[in-house]
């Protein structure tokens, strides 16, 4: 490398713009530069236009998600909308049959069952 950081495989004139900002850079001091001054009227940012339109934005999808939640859980009368009552997970055969009583045993009465004739 040489004094100017560059390789020594460069080309002329990569080294001749190296050398002429180098000696441009050193030439330059603190009597050459110009006082900073603060800048004139009302500083406006370029981001201000941006997030009043994000924020209006979020502020309009708030207020549509508000309205669609209140027209979703209300019915046409005002009123909240309620869950349907629960139902049973099995479906119901007719009509349900009354509770058995008390078992009873039944008299037990033989009657006579006529035979076959053996021939």
């Amino acid at each position: 490398m040489n004094e100017y950081g560059t390789r020594s495989g460069a080309s002329s004139v990569e080294e001749r713009l190296r050398a002429a900002l180098a000696a441009r850079a050193h030439a330059v001091g603190p009597a050459g530069l110009r006082p900073l001054s603060p800048p004139a009227g009302p500083v406006r940012s370029r981001r201000t236009p941006v997030r009043r339109a994000v924020v209006g934005g979020m502020a309009l999808a708030a207020v549509a998600a508000l309205v669609f939640l209140t027209l979703f859980f209300t019915t046409r009368d005002g009123r909240p909308a309620h869950a349907p009552p629960a139902r049973s997970p099995h479906p119901s055969a007719g009509t349900p049959s009354p509770a058995p009583g008390p078992a009873t045993p039944s008299p037990v009465t033989r009657t006579p069952t006529p035979r076959a004739a053996h021939p």
